[in-house]
């Protein structure tokens, strides 16, 4: 049997994301007016019979037959007695069937899967057994999505003094954040990176103007980041969320057995206030935990946030490879008692095996990512802030957030009119331009190039900045060549970039 999980359960719609401003209110009790005084009820004969104390050696049978019997005499009913006991036993076992279906959907399905004795402090001798992840992950395949979801995951800086994991320690500022859209009609997840200091306006009492996105979890939890991210992309459905900790990211990553991925150049900083220290070289390397959490929080200056989102996305990707590995797969019983200490989320143990499972069946193509589109403001006291530009972003908003604005028109330039970096990574400078030279011989008028990339490639890769995998697909025509990357990881001005492999004669 096929289990498909739906996600209307406990969804984060903006809807009611609504309430969160009436949470602090003390509910008030409402008395009607003209409210009747119970009159007082005489006493009968056959009352105070009822009420005289009863015999204690009556047995308990007893006492309880009484009920339907009084009943039966009091209604003045017709139908024969045993009628009236076999509806009353069926009615009872009804509403206790009701009872316990309620307490079992209200019930997490992950608050006793993988609890033992360790994680509980005490071990109960009578205690039920309950299936444990390995026997759940065994039977993976039966469950599926059944309609498309929206998960926002957040990364927390750490908050001093708190332990990890603890609810304290996710209260801090969001370091990342990104919106997963995942639709089994298209078999396909894109990612949607909001950058940290995206600015925004937070609903919430006595806050006035703009803040930037990464506030929201430290003012209001998930509750409110979810909100804000919502009503910013015009309402979009949020189902779930995810918040993990640095702690999480680094225990993840060594549970992998490390990530590969290439440091485009070295990085170095320390800070004494936050114990940061980031001493990364330059090249292709197995990052560990520690490691994999420089990488994505290293920040150069003057630059915003935008070249760290490339980095979280290059780290992203690496995950998903390294998640496919057959040597990998036997650990996911072991991830998820990680997530449960580490993560911090709404996800049931049922829809993360939906996800899972839904991941490993993903085609290369349909994973795609980009970022949310904008441009840092000259004006702003914060060189840093970032104001978003959603001008002909119609066709980003369908497909990565599932929302459509009226009004909203699509990006309809065609290929040649685009902006296109050229980047050579094939060792051979003599080829940047050669494929200048023949991209305007095509009719390409918007095209520049940017400098080298410090790793040798063997073949052309075409990257889709801006999220549309339609441009790659036409210019990968053109060029007769490459492999298309939906991903924000090209030059950050260009909406194509073409970084030459060794494979172009």
């Amino acid at each position: 049997m096929i289990k498909q999980v739906e996600w209307s359960e406990n969804q984060v719609t903006s809807q009611q994301l609504a309430e969160f401003e009436n949470e602090g209110r003390s509910p008030q009790l409402q008395y009607p007016e003209n409210q009747a005084t119970p009159a007082p009820v005489e006493e009968t004969e056959e009352e105070v019979e009822l009420n005289e104390p009863a015999n204690t050696n009556r047995s308990v049978v007893e006492s309880v037959s009484a009920i339907p019997n009084q009943l039966y005499e009091r209604l003045g009913l017709t139908m024969p007695r045993w009628l009236l006991w076999i509806t009353t036993i069926v009615i009872g076992i009804i509403l206790s069937g009701l009872l316990v279906s309620t307490l079992a959907l209200w019930t997490p399905l992950w608050s006793n899967l993988d609890r033992t004795d360790e994680d509980s402090g005490t071990a109960a001798k009578d205690d039920v057994k309950i299936p444990l992840p390995g026997e759940l992950w065994s039977k993976l395949s039966q469950y599926q999505l059944s309609r498309p979801m929206n998960i926002l995951i957040m990364g927390i800086e750490p908050v001093r003094g708190t332990v990890d994991g603890s609810p304290e320690s996710f209260a801090g500022k969001s370091d990342s954040m990104v919106l997963v859209r995942l639709n089994p009609g298209e078999k396909s997840v894109r990612v949607l990176s909001i950058p940290r200091d995206t600015m925004i306006a937070i609903p919430e009492k006595g806050e006035k103007g703009l803040t930037k996105v990464s506030d929201a979890n430290a003012k209001g939890g998930p509750v409110l980041a979810a909100r804000v991210v919502s009503r910013t992309l015009n309402n979009a459905p949020i189902d779930r969320y995810i918040r993990i900790s640095t702690s999480g990211l680094r225990q993840l990553v060594d549970q992998l057995g490390g990530v590969e991925v290439f440091v485009p150049q070295s990085m170095e900083y320390k800070d004494s206030s936050s114990r940061l220290s980031i001493n990364l070289v330059s090249g292709w390397q197995t990052l560990n935990g520690e490691q994999a959490e420089q990488f994505v929080r290293f920040r150069e200056p003057g630059l915003g946030d935008l070249p760290r989102v490339q980095r979280q996305q290059a780290l992203i990707a690496a995950l998903l490879q390294r998640l496919n590995s057959p040597t990998v797969l036997p650990r996911l019983p072991q991830l998820t008692r990680l997530m449960r200490k580490y993560f911090d989320t709404n996800l049931k143990m049922e829809e993360m095996m939906a996800l899972v499972n839904f991941g490993l069946n993903l085609d290369r193509d349909n994973f795609q990512m980009t970022v949310l589109p904008g441009t840092f403001s000259r004006f702003s006291k914060d060189p840093d802030s970032y104001w978003l530009n959603m001008t002909g972003q119609q066709s980003l908003l369908n497909d990565y957030v599932g929302v459509n604005v009226p009004g909203l028109k699509p990006d309809m330039r065609r290929v040649p009119n685009l902006k296109i970096a050229i980047q050579n990574a094939s060792n051979q400078p003599q080829l940047t331009e050669k494929v200048i030279a023949y991209l305007k011989e095509k009719g390409f008028t918007n095209i520049y190039k940017v400098p080298d990339w410090p790793d040798t490639q063997r073949q052309t890769q075409i990257i889709v900045q801006k999220g549309n995998r339609q441009v790659g697909v036409d210019l990968q025509k053109v060029l007769g060549l490459g492999q298309i990357d939906v991903s924000a990881i090209g030059d950050l001005e260009s909406d194509l970039t073409i970084r030459i492999g060794k494979d172009w004669k």
